[in-house]
């Protein structure tokens, strides 16, 4: 190993040894996956906070039940997550009344279908999330691998030299510090993410909840 003068980030990065480099590559993979999934979860999280209080503007303006359900099923993607649990309830309430179902079941066909309908919701915003927090947890160790096996490439290779000073060390143990660097760059915006978006999403998983019992309350009213 022969002392650089160019201890620039670009060149240490291109003169880093193989293993290094496979190492910095994965972590380049991780941190672009981490940021494609981060922008696309905020967008859809943001769309359905929309859509839920759009739906919860117009489920309480008092309107005919019915008609709000004709009008979430023609145009399911439109009105989010909420609207088909609505409309998922609301479809079986009608069809067990239509079948003259004894009223102290005609409940648990919608509680059924809006619990369904829920949880298919509720997977759908978490995901991607497992991937942002694999990638929080797993990349400084990536990062650390690199700078370990870095670490060890430039104290094997001061051995063939016969004196050796912090210019001829210097370079491969800055290169060697890069992978854990790039690793803590992946990681970091995958852990914060990882935590509002669950944060987010377990707000929107209690107005759900909240929506639904009372949404099967107001259907026991119409029973009696």
């Amino acid at each position: 190993m022969q002392p650089s003068n160019d201890i620039s980030v670009i060149s240490l990065i291109l003169e880093a040894s193989v293993p290094v480099q496979i190492v910095m590559l994965i972590l380049v993979g991780i941190s672009v996956l981490s940021w494609t999934y981060i922008f696309a979860k905020r967008t859809a999280i943001k769309r359905a906070e929309s859509q839920t209080r759009r739906f919860e503007d117009d489920f309480w303006a008092g309107g005919d039940l019915s008609v709000l359900q004709q009008a979430v099923a023609s145009r399911h993607s439109e009105h989010g997550a909420l609207a088909r649990i609505f409309d998922a309830g609301m479809t079986e309430f009608l069809k067990a009344r239509r079948s003259n179902t004894p009223a102290d079941a005609m409940l648990d066909g919608p509680r059924r279908a809006m619990q369904a309908t829920y949880q298919r919701e509720l997977d759908d915003l978490e995901s991607r999330l497992n991937f942002l927090a694999s990638a929080g947890s797993v990349s400084p160790y990536i990062g650390l691998l690199g700078t370990v096996w870095g670490i060890m490439h430039a104290f094997l290779g001061l051995s063939s030299m016969q004196q050796a000073t912090l210019a001829a060390v210097a370079p491969g143990i800055a290169e060697a510090l890069i992978a854990t660097a790039i690793g803590l760059f992946a990681a970091i915006p995958a852990v914060v993410a990882y935590n509002r978006f669950t944060n987010e999403i377990d707000r929107l998983a209690s107005r759900f909840d909240s929506f639904m019992d009372e949404f099967l309350n107001i259907l026991q009213r119409q029973v009696r």
